[in-house]
């Protein structure tokens, strides 16, 4: 794999509109080709027998039952509110917000 030239992060800076300067230019070459040549060493390694995936470890989500348990009545959730509407909280409009 030819190494990125100077030129190359010359454009990429104009397209990503990054002004750089010359030394800069040098710096980001050297290291976008250390980066491109990690990406084929991976690549290399790849096989068509390894199935993708996105974690090393397994994952498995843990749920519980959605089970009805003894909550709060409406009234006694909103026995502390400072206003009420509806059997629901109150509370200041925001944003302009039309009724």
């Amino acid at each position: 794999m030819s190494a990125i030239t100077r030129d190359e992060v010359a454009h990429l800076a104009r397209l990503s509109r990054l002004a750089l300067a010359d030394e800069e230019l040098d710096h980001f070459a050297a290291q976008l080709d250390v980066i491109i040549g990690a990406v084929a060493r991976v690549a290399e390694v790849a096989a068509d027998d390894i199935p993708p995936s996105s974690h090393a470890l397994p994952l498995t989500n843990v749920y519980r039952p959605d089970e009805v348990r003894p909550s709060l009545t409406p009234e006694e959730a909103l026995s502390g509110a400072p206003a009420v509407e509806d059997d629901r909280f109150r509370v200041p409009r925001i944003l302009g917000e039309e009724a």
